[in-house]
């Protein structure tokens, strides 16, 4: 599978080279085997060969999709209110000190 010097990066079938994998390597920080490093590359090639069969089809005038669910959003508008006082907010707090919540210290 593996063909040519990786440093110089000869395609595997379907174009992809051994330096992509070494690099992919390099950026998840891990190491491989060669043989690890020649399976992936046939795999990466596979992969990349599955995307060319679809450089054949127009999509020319055809809108990008984020999903293919009709989906819309359940949120409502987010609308500028009257904001709380800090007396309307520390109301509703069981302890208060100088106008700031009170809690209890979590280091001694």
């Amino acid at each position: 599978m593996f063909v040519g010097d990786a440093a110089i990066g000869v395609p595997l079938d379907g174009g992809f080279v051994m330096c992509d994998v070494r690099s992919y390597e390099a950026m998840a920080m891990f190491e491989l085997s060669e043989e690890e490093r020649e399976m992936l590359g046939a795999r990466f090639a596979d992969l990349e060969n599955s995307f060319a069969a679809l450089e054949p089809i127009d999509t020319d005038g055809v809108k990008p999709l984020v999903t293919v669910l009709d989906l819309h959003s359940v949120l409502r508008e987010d609308i500028a209110g009257k904001p709380f006082t800090r007396e309307e907010i520390l109301a509703n707090a069981p302890e208060q000190s100088d106008g700031y919540f009170q809690v209890p210290g979590t280091l001694e």
